[in-house]
């Protein structure tokens, strides 16, 4: 809700968050795909419900302070959780939870690694692009025009699983095989270049996972894909797992994304920020009520009451859930008389007043 607020014109849907504090074996996992197959889709049902429920206690209050809470979710459903039938499946299952864009990467399933971690194996370009068929066939069948987002790992990944492809053989080592049987892949750019342009007919945006915030590489592979796609929407994770101030000064850091952008990189996102926000937020808060007790929380409340000017609501945690909204359905039912509602009689009422009061 607060992101739509700050006006964030999207929402991105991490699986490396699912994996690790929203899943449905209400578990913590890496990023590995090992969590079930429909907590995905589940979190994007639950994030669509508190956006409806935020444009419901606005109704009901007679205010609209944002041109629209149904923000676009855009969907992690990993290497889709085996073949083409499970990425057909979990597709349907995006588009039922409301998600206006899904992205598969071309990782062997069974073997999924985050982006940024080693030992990941891709599957070979004709396999991929089967998985994108189903993804599209899903959202035929379901009568909508969801995005898809078809991501490479061909950058890092470092073993394949199959020669069968002819536009893979050029980038694996002749001869040398892992012990579970999987082909040495020669990564980098230019592998990423041409899975890009094989997937390119199938999807409506292209992502290459990077290891580093570079933009040389980014306009390389911007403009090998245009060559041949011209306005081929394009994507780029500005991702936590880079360090970013070892890589680029303060000033690249601040234009970085405006230049990606000029680049034909449409959507920009952050894969995992709200993690780090929540954690490090949560120790410095942690951290001062050890030493500080209740002067570090007041500090908090009051921060909190400052960014109200910028519209920030939280603060007033009983409104924010929608208290006063089913008070308002309360009185509806009674015909206004009702004597069990809750906001009235409330602290917050009470003690949190607006801030133009």
């Amino acid at each position: 809700m607060q992101m739509v607020r700050a006006g964030l014109k999207a929402i991105y849907l991490s699986g490396w968050q699912v994996a690790a504090d929203a899943n449905t074996a209400s578990a913590m996992y890496p990023d590995q795909s090992l969590y079930p197959a429909n907590a995905g889709p589940e979190l994007a049902r639950r994030i669509n419900r508190t956006l409806q429920r935020a444009d419901q206690i606005e109704h009901s209050e007679g205010k609209k302070s944002v041109d629209t809470w149904f923000a676009p979710i855009v969907a992690d459903a990993e290497a889709g959780f085996g073949g083409p039938l499970n990425s057909f499946e979990i597709m349907k299952a995006y588009i039922e939870a409301g998600a206006a864009g899904v992205h598969f990467e071309d990782q062997l399933a069974s073997e999924k690694k985050c982006g940024h971690l080693g030992g990941k194996v891709l599957i070979p370009t004709q396999a991929h692009i089967r998985n994108l068929v189903a993804a599209r066939l899903a959202a035929d069948v379901m009568g909508v025009a969801t995005l898809i987002v078809a991501r490479t790992d061909a950058e890092s990944a470092k073993l394949i699983t199959s020669d069968i492809d002819e536009r893979d053989r050029e980038f694996i080592v002749s001869g040398e095989r892992t012990p579970e049987g999987f082909y040495t892949l020669r990564n980098g750019v230019d592998a990423c270049i041409a899975r890009g342009l094989a997937y390119a007919p199938y999807a409506d945006l292209l992502w290459w996972e990077t290891s580093t915030p570079n933009l040389d590489d980014a306009r390389r592979f911007a403009e090998a894909v245009h060559a041949k796609y011209p306005g081929k929407m394009l994507a780029y994770n500005c991702s936590p797992s880079f360090n970013w101030k070892s890589k680029l000064d303060e000033a690249s850091i601040a234009r970085f994304q405006r230049e990606i952008g000029a680049m034909g990189y449409k959507f920009q996102f952050v894969t995992l920020a709200g993690f780090h926000q929540l954690n490090y937020g949560m120790f410095e808060l942690a951290s001062g009520y050890r030493d500080r007790g209740m002067a570090a929380y007041s500090e908090l409340q009051q921060a909190e009451f400052a960014s109200e000017a910028k519209g920030y609501t939280a603060t007033r945690h009983q409104r924010e859930v929608g208290t006063g909204y089913f008070d308002a359905v309360s009185i509806a039912i009674t015909g206004g008389a009702s004597s069990t509602t809750a906001m009235s009689e409330s602290t917050e009422t009470a003690q949190f007043k607006p801030a133009a009061e």
